[in-house]
């Protein structure tokens, strides 16, 4: 199949699948002649792109056209659909339509479903901070792309370092494969903590200083974390994660759940085993005590969003989350 669709907000991922589509179809003499980009947010050029990938390939390789932020999944006229059915299954072998797009796709559309059908569809969403098994598993995939070798702790480690930012992991990877150069033996746990600045994992500490009530822990966290450079809506979003997770589990505890598998599926557990270590940490909580935070985390957020100063609301909203665990 020649026609790829790649959508999510993890821009640095697509850019690197799209470079990876550029290395395997095109031949770089003949660069120039066989790759063009389209905006894909405009009807009439949309129409050229599908017109231009119809067209055989100049000298060696393939032809790949790549339509850019292209809105067909949120809106498409009859005329662009009927050019979209007209085009997609007939593609020749020798060209590539490359679609991308940040926006999720609508599934209600006709435009979205057809895509669907003849088209190599891949979500590049950014990864919840809090689901540590899928950054853990992304790591361990990335490491492998770039023969980088990592043992389990160090795989582990280095996804709650880096959280969900892909850009950020492919830098540190290429880091620690110059410093595993020849080395056989792979990286371990201590390896990571001497090399790696962990972000996200000082974003997980923040939320046990919370749950703890410690307050002048929590404040030096907030403190490091935007010493860093760590963007405040990002602490945020694994703050609303990971509480929110708490919350759903305590709430259905206190309801008298016992099955552990639906308390794993209710709260988007892929792990289930990870169940135990989190009624652990929530053992001596009450559900009221973390139903409470969920709103002051919602001004949080609002507040940053709205423009307010990081460093001004974020440890006064952070010492209010954790008068309720004192």
């Amino acid at each position: 199949m020649a026609v790829y669709f790649f959508w999510g907000e993890d821009d640095f991922a697509i850019a690197q699948a799209v470079d990876q589509i550029k290395q395997s179809v095109l031949d770089p003499a003949w660069l120039s002649f066989n790759f063009q980009t389209y905006d894909g947010s405009k009807e009439e050029s949309t129409i050229d792109a599908l017109n231009e990938v119809m067209t055989p390939p100049f000298g060696m390789g393939g032809r790949l056209i790549w339509l850019n932020e292209a809105t067909l999944c949120q809106s498409c006229s009859d005329s662009l659909l009927q050019e979209l059915q007209r085009t997609l299954p007939v593609v020749p072998d020798s060209s590539h339509l490359l679609i991308t797009s940040r926006k999720k796709p609508d599934k209600r559309l006709k435009s979205t479903k057809f895509i669907h059908e003849h088209a190599k569809v891949r979500e590049f969403s950014p990864i919840p901070p809090w689901q540590t098994e899928a950054l853990a598993d992304r790591v361990k995939a990335t490491a492998r792309e770039l023969g980088v070798n990592l043992d389990r702790q160090a795989t582990e480690l280095l996804g709650e370092a880096v959280g969900n930012d892909t850009r950020r992991l492919w830098n540190e990877l290429e880091k620690l494969r110059i410093y595993q150069g020849n080395r056989t033996q792979p990286l371990t746990q201590s390896d990571i903590q001497i090399l790696v600045a962990a972000t996200n994992q000082n974003s997980l500490q923040l939320c046990e200083a919370i749950r703890e009530g410690n307050g002048g822990l929590a404040i030096q966290l907030v403190g490091e974390l935007l010493a860093q450079n760590e963007p405040a809506l990002r602490i945020v979003a694994t703050l609303i994660g990971q509480f929110r997770l708490w919350t759903i589990i305590k709430v259905m505890i206190e309801a008298g759940e016992r099955d552990d598998q639906a308390i794993a599926k209710l709260a988007d557990l892929k792990n289930p085993k990870r169940l135990y270590f989190l009624k652990k940490e929530i053992a001596r909580l009450r559900s009221q005590q973390l139903l409470k935070t969920l709103p002051i985390l919602l001004e949080l957020e609002a507040g940053l969003k709205q423009g307010a100063i990081a460093t001004e609301i974020l440890p006064t909203k952070i010492l209010e989350l954790c008068q309720h665990f004192r």
